[in-house]
């Protein structure tokens, strides 16, 4: 009897459903407040900047998963371009750091937002929502991914509610639309910049859709539609409720809050009850989708022999890899019962900016050593832009990190 494989079963609308789903979970729901910490009112700019680094990446993602449509995506990339299977399975691992990160850092924004409902021990509700993601991942990856796809559809409205309740305060920005840039001084795009790595973590995601490559229909060509699609609706979604959330709420207010939308809607008089309601669910939905990226990289790594062959296991029943995700959902409740959401999310940004760093290095040595084109691919510009951008950022955020150290 031979063994069984993933099914393929994820189209163009239910991918770009799940893609939509992670990059929206806790970016916005939660760190929105975190960014106007250190942007202050200049925190939709901090987002756009984010959207630009991770905008170039998301390209040439588009192009690799069109060449490589296969699960452990940027091992497989890295595998392909340098034949180093020692820096492919540290890319792998790398990526699994940064799904088990974020999906841990979904669990203790999902605390926050639990509060507008009860006082729960913030341990018992991690352990609550872990238990809870890590079955639905176990149970199937087309009905995991449906569960997903419903859940971004109530996340867009939630929202599109907060949008429309708080839209009456930009016409403030009437006569002080300057006031969402960056100041000329020093300081005020240092804040801007700090920001902006900490909003990098919002767009993470786009890359988790190249790891369920071997469950898509035609991958080579839903994959890139499906990446762009995904990274343009949650930019313009970002960028109007950023700036929605700096105008209604005075920013030491924002920046306090656990559940920050909720209480932008509670400002305008309307009860948060609702926005709290699909805040939970849209943390739910990031921390599933991300847990199910991380056991698709342990899984494909097992299948390549760069991880132990009991994690390339198939369940007959279920066709997912139960073992994979099973220790992805320990190790993210594990993070999520030890570490602050900041944290969790800075370590997010700095591991994803590694991965996306050495993956545009990749797409280069790939298109100069092989000169067919894919059915989606981008000029050589694009990955040197997302290598410089990628790699800038993050020694610009090691210097930080060094100097605040040394002093």
């Amino acid at each position: 009897m031979s063994e069984p494989t993933l099914k393929r079963s994820i189209g163009y609308t239910l991918l770009t459903l799940y893609g939509l789903g992670t990059i929206l979970g806790a970016g916005i729901y939660v760190l929105v407040g975190e960014v106007a910490r250190t942007a202050g009112s200049a925190a939709p700019s901090a987002f756009l900047i984010s959207a630009l680094l991770a905008g170039v990446t998301a390209f040439s993602y588009a192009e690799l998963a069109s060449r490589l449509p296969r699960s452990a995506g940027e091992a497989v990339y890295v595998e392909a371009a340098f034949g180093l299977p020692a820096v492919a399975t540290a890319v792998g691992w790398a990526v699994i750091v940064a799904g088990t990160v974020s999906a841990a850092t979904m669990a203790r924004g999902f605390v926050g937002y639990l509060d507008v409902f009860v006082v729960l021990s913030p341990s018992l509700g991690i352990l609550a929502i872990v238990t809870a993601v890590g079955a639905i991942a176990a149970w199937g990856i087309s009905e995991s991914l449906t569960v997903a796809g419903a859940v971004t559809i109530l996340e867009v409205a939630g929202l599109v509610l907060v949008c429309m309740v708080g839209g009456d305060n930009l016409t403030s920005l009437q006569n002080d639309w300057r006031s969402l840039l960056p100041r000329a001084e020093t300081a005020s795009w240092l804040g801007v910049l700090s920001g902006a790595f900490i909003a990098f973590f919002a767009f993470i995601g786009f890359e988790d859709m190249v790891n369920v490559a071997e469950e898509v229909k035609e991958p080579r060509t839903t994959l890139p539609r499906a990446i762009i699609t995904a990274l343009v609706v949650s930019t313009m979604l970002y960028f109007i409720v950023a700036t929605v959330a700096v105008v209604s709420l005075p920013i030491d207010e924002l920046a306090a809050s656990g559940a920050p939308l909720a209480r932008i809607v509670e400002a305008q008089g309307v009860s948060p009850l609702t926005i709290g309601f699909i805040s939970l669910f849209a943390l739910i939905n990031g921390a599933l989708v991300q847990l199910i990226m991380a056991s698709r990289v342990l899984y494909g790594l097992a299948s390549q022999r760069l991880a132990w062959s009991v994690f390339a296991r198939i369940h007959p029943r279920t066709r997912t890899p139960v073992n994979a995700t099973f220790v992805v959902t320990i190790f993210v409740l594990v993070l999520a019962l030890t570490f602050s959401l900041d944290r969790l999310a800075r370590v997010t940004s700095f591991v994803a900016l590694g991965i996306f760093t050495v993956v545009n290095l990749a797409l280069l040595r790939l298109k100069r050593e092989d000169h067919k084109r894919p059915p989606f691919s981008v000029p050589t510009a694009v990955p040197v832009c997302g290598f410089l951008l990628c790699g800038g950022m993050m020694l610009y955020q090691t210097l930080g990190f060094l100097s605040t150290v040394l002093k």
